[in-house]
């Protein structure tokens, strides 16, 4: 029944906004990202043979893919189904093991410590708590640079991070969120252009892109909404900005929020940026102004906790409009 995931994303979402996920759970017994991480680790150890040629590798890669998603899936579909049989308690304790493949809480707290980070630390500062969040050569930033890295970061993040598995949570369930979680973590540890993962991870980079698709353009539309009720920013620059530049960014998702963002909040995101000591050409989001700063990020973190509201919202409204045609 659709009400059922519908109504676990509300509860998850309610959860994770409320607790996040607690660092003694963390320490105690990790997190399933890192459990995730850590069959990519072994499989990609195993089976991404340097001495292989790019077809064999990419070949392999696919059907690591392919064991990333049926392992954290089975288990996945088999605690819900004996959750199922429990009853409204099976659900409560569903929607605390989904919380935890969400993201809004630590998002949220990472941005705001770049924030901080420049406040009280000087550029410094921001160099070191943006280095958390960005793969990017943090020596290279100005303070500018360390607030635009920080809000596309967050602009991004509530994308892949928080949209995308509420999105897969509400039409799939607790197995709808996990497999989403495996392909994004996978993407993450092999989805790269590098001499390693250039063949092996092609599988997953491709995946990731697809299943990210509708969440990249429901979390702009969501930046859009949270624009038209925060009198700092515009909703009618953020939708100039999707149309105009959204597709012209190099990710095929990334550009929806982030020229979402700038638009709403008058700034130039994303364009050219380096990764260690590679200079990464892109276009640019957003017509504003690039000299962003630490009230910028508090602007843009104003509103990524409207539009996690409006998330919650929408999802709550979906799970009644469920259960009321389920009767």
């Amino acid at each position: 029944m659709l009400a059922e995931p519908l109504a676990l994303l509300t509860l998850a979402l309610m959860v994770e906004a409320a607790i996040g996920y607690p660092r003694r759970v963390y320490n105690a017994i990790g997190h399933p990202v890192t459990w995730i991480g850590a069959l990519i680790a072994a499989l990609d150890r195993d089976l991404n043979r340097e001495d292989a040629s790019p077809a064999a590798r990419r070949i392999a890669g696919f059907l690591a893919l392919i064991a990333i998603l049926a392992v954290p899936g089975a288990l996945a579909l088999a605690v819900q189904t004996i959750l199922a049989g429990i009853g409204l308690v099976g659900l409560l304790v569903a929607a605390v093991l989904a919380s935890s493949l969400l993201a809004q809480r630590s998002l949220h707290e990472h941005v705001a410590a770049v924030r901080d980070g420049l406040r009280e630390g000087g550029l410094e500062g921001g160099r070191w708590a943006v280095s958390m969040i960005v793969g990017r050569n943090p020596e290279s930033l100005d303070a500018a640079g360390v607030s635009r890295a920080a809000i596309e970061s967050l602009a991004e993040n509530f994308s892949d991070g928080i949209v995308a598995p509420a999105f897969w949570l509400g039409v799939g369930g607790l197995p709808g969120g996990v497999l989403y979680k495996a392909a994004n973590t996978a993407d993450s540890m092999i989805g790269h252009r590098t001499p390693r993962h250039e063949a092996f991870g092609w599988a997953a980079a491709r995946f990731d892109d697809l299943i990210n698709l509708p969440a990249s353009r429901l979390a702009a539309l969501l930046i859009v909404g949270a624009a038209a009720l925060h009198p700092h920013a515009s909703a009618g620059k953020a939708w100039s900005a999707i149309r105009r530049d959204a597709g012209k960014h190099r990710s095929p998702n990334a550009g929806w929020p982030e020229a979402a963002m700038a638009g709403a909040l008058g700034l130039r995101l994303a364009g050219p940026r380096t990764y260690g000591d590679t200079t990464v050409e892109d276009h640019w989001m957003g017509d504003g102004r690039a000299e962003a700063d630490a009230a910028d990020i508090d602007r843009a973190l104003a509103l990524y906790r409207t539009a996690c509201g409006l998330l919650l919202g929408l999802a709550a409204l979906l799970a009644v409009t469920a259960l009321a045609l389920s009767r």
